[in-house]
Order: structure tokens, then C-alpha cells, then sequence
């Protein structure tokens, strides 16, 4: 999940007179980087920072608070292991790559190993995107049988899965020689462009997650869109039963026979709005889900099968794009449940 960033003024001389594919012997032709393109590190970096940060605060939480070791507080922490570990291990050589001018002169060992680490964590931090989604549909479709026990055996076999495929999608290239990640004579380092690993790779790093939460998000609407139809529908007073709501105060007033009993209503219950919480924040987390990784993939699909010559530049965009999930899921996560942002206050009350 590579791709390079023009941040200089202008390219590398015509071809540094790389003769017999070795690499150039000097440098004349590089320009320093421009006010924008150091502005853009500057950006980059802040972000790398941010994300692993964010993410780390996230774990740390989870390990402190007691009431946060069970489900579904394991599938956050998995998804925050995997974007603290794209944050520290994969966004900084990104950017060094960037530096040099979009080529590798750290060798082929780190080569491999910055290729691996890329697309494990960023498949590990989509398919954790997936098992959260799935686990709120479990929990809000069928609340009686989807008891501790069970969610707790579903979420660590989806948790061992989801890094299981990220490790084999991560590792083909190693262990079957499918295809190269390393070119030392262009000094290239890049996920391997053979046609059938892309499609591999592809497929089970993004396509198909993509189709279980957009299933799942589908699902959990429509469960939604009935629970609240059925409620509309059971609320319908039965013969002998009259019904008055107070015009300006939040009470249900039901006589039966002589005897008049009065209900508080505060709007919806606690569990319709809940309902609604898990309904807004499965949606937004997969939507900018799709929006920061579906243009990388597009592209990622389509050069190598096709042969299309997409600008660098774009590939760069796309490429930091998709990092960017990394660091908007735990903002999207917390920002939804108010158990964290009291666990934050009396994390950071707790140090002053």
C-alpha cells in the first residue's frame, strides 16, 4: 500500500545518468523541497502523531479500566492495536520515502519488512472495522440470544481471523515469491504488482470487507426501521383502553374502567436511544471507512491489470488517505460513547 509524493519543486534530473541500472552516483538534480511540499511533511507528520497518540490513549483506557475488559471493548482495542502499529511502524517510513525522493535506500530486508507491516496493519485495522460492525448487528438484532458468553467466543474468533488473513495477505509475497516488492536497480519499493496477487490481495484486504459492513450496515438499518415500526404498531390502546397525551407535557395518561394511571415519558426509551447511537455510529465509522480507502483501492485494482498510468501524485493522495482511517476510527468510536470520555477525564484528572 505504497505509492510516492511529489514534494519538491521539481523532479529528479532527467535520469541522473543511472547507465547499467545502478543508482545515481550524486544528486545534482534533486530540488529542495518547496514551501508547500515542507508544509505537507509537516502535515503528514502531525497526522502520524496524532493517529499514534489517539490510538495509544484509547489502549491505555481500555487496560486501566476494569469495566472495559470484555466485548466489544476487545474489538476497539484491536482495532486501535493495528492503528497505533500504522502509525508507528508504517506512516514514518512512508514519509522517509518521501524524502529521498520517492526511492528506497534502506535495503531490501526493510523494504520487505515496511511492505509487510503496511498491509497487515492496514488490513488488520479494516477487517477490525468489519467485526465491529458485525457485533453491533449481533447485539441489536438479537439482544436475549446474544448473550456475554457468545459475544465474547464471536469477537475473539473474528479478532484471531481478522489478523490470521491479514498476516497471509501481508506475507504471499514472501512466502510463495508472489511477485517482487524490491527493485534495487530503480531503487523502488512497492507492493508486489503481479496481476493475480492484486486481485488477491485486493479483494481480501477491502473488497470483501467492504461488502460485509455495507451487508451488515444494511441489515442493522432495516432491523432498526421494523423494531421502531413494530413499537408504532403495539402502541395502538386495546378495547377498554383509553389513551391521552397531554398536549404540552411528557406523560401518557391510560384510564381503564374507573381508575386512572399516569405514565412519565421522556421521548424515546433508553433502549431506542441507544439503538439510534449504535445505528449513527456504525454508519459514519463505515462511511469515512469507504471514503478514506475506497479511491486507494480503485487504483491499486486497476493499474497493475490494466496498465493505466496514474500520476504519482494521485497515488500519494490515496495512499495518505487511507492512513488517515487509522486515525479518525477512534475518534469516531469515543466520540459515540461517553464511558470514554469519562474514562479520559478521570485518566488525565487522575495525573494533576
Amino acid at each position: 500500500m505504497d505509492g510516492p509524493l511529489n514534494l519538491s519543486a521539481a523532479p529528479w534530473a532527467a535520469a541522473a545518468n543511472r547507465s547499467g541500472g545502478g543508482p545515481p552516483a550524486a544528486l545534482p538534480g534533486r530540488a529542495p523541497p518547496s514551501a508547500f511540499g515542507l508544509l505537507l511533511l509537516t502535515l503528514l507528520a502531525l497526522l502520524a502523531a496524532a493517529t499514534f497518540l489517539w490510538n495509544l490513549l484509547v489502549l491505555a483506557t481500555i487496560l486501566r479500566v476494569r469495566a472495559f475488559h470484555r466485548v466489544p471493548h476487545n474489538l476497539v482495542a484491536s482495532l486501535a492495536v493495528s492503528d497505533v502499529l500504522v502509525a508507528a511502524l508504517v506512516m514514518p517510513l512512508s514519509l522517509v520515502h518521501e524524502l529521498a525522493g520517492r526511492r528506497w535506500r534502506l535495503g531490501r530486508r526493510l523494504c520487505q519488512a515496511w511492505i509487510a507491516f503496511d498491509v497487515l496493519c492496514c488490513t488488520a485495522s479494516i477487517w477490525n472495522v468489519a467485526a465491529i460492525a458485525l457485533d453491533r448487528y449481533c447485539s441489536l438484532r438479537r439482544p436475549l440470544e446474544y448473550t456475554l458468553r457468545a459475544r465474547r467466543r464471536l469477537s475473539i474468533a473474528m479478532i484471531a481471523l481478522a489478523w490470521a488473513l491479514s498476516a497471509l495477505i501481508a506475507l504471499a509475497p514472501l512466502l510463495f515469491g508472489w511477485g517482487e516488492t524490491y527493485s534495487e536497480g530503480n531503487q523502488e519499493c512497492q507492493v508486489s504488482k503481479e496481476p493475480s496477487y492484486t486481485v488477491f490481495s485486493t479483494f481480501g484486504a477491502f473488497y470483501l470487507p467492504l461488502c460485509v459492513v455495507l451487508f451488515v450496515y444494511w441489515k442493522i438499518y432495516k432491523a432498526a426501521r421494523f423494531r421502531i415500526g413494530c413499537r408504532k404498531s403495539n402502541s395502538i390502546a386495546p378495547e377498554g383502553l383509553e389513551v391521552k397525551e397531554a398536549s404540552q407535557q411528557s406523560q401518557m395518561v391510560f384510564t381503564v374502567r374507573h381508575a386512572t394511571v399516569t405514565f412519565q415519558t421522556d421521548g424515546d426509551t433508553w433502549r431506542e436511544q441507544k439503538e439510534k447511537k449504535a445505528v449513527l455510529m456504525v454508519g459514519i465509522l463505515i462511511g469515512v471507512f469507504v471514503l478514506c480507502w475506497i479511491p486507494f483501492f480503485i487504483t491499486e485494482l486497476i493499474n497493475p491489470l490494466c496498465s493505466c498510468d496514474i500520476p504519482p501524485i494521485w497515488k500519494s493522495i490515496f495512499l495518505w488517505l487511507g492512513y488517515s482511517n487509522s486515525f479518525f476510527n477512534p475518534l469516531i468510536y469515543t466520540a459515540f460513547n461517553k464511558n470514554y470520555n469519562n474514562a479520559f477525564r478521570n485518566l488525565f484528572s487522575r495525573q494533576h
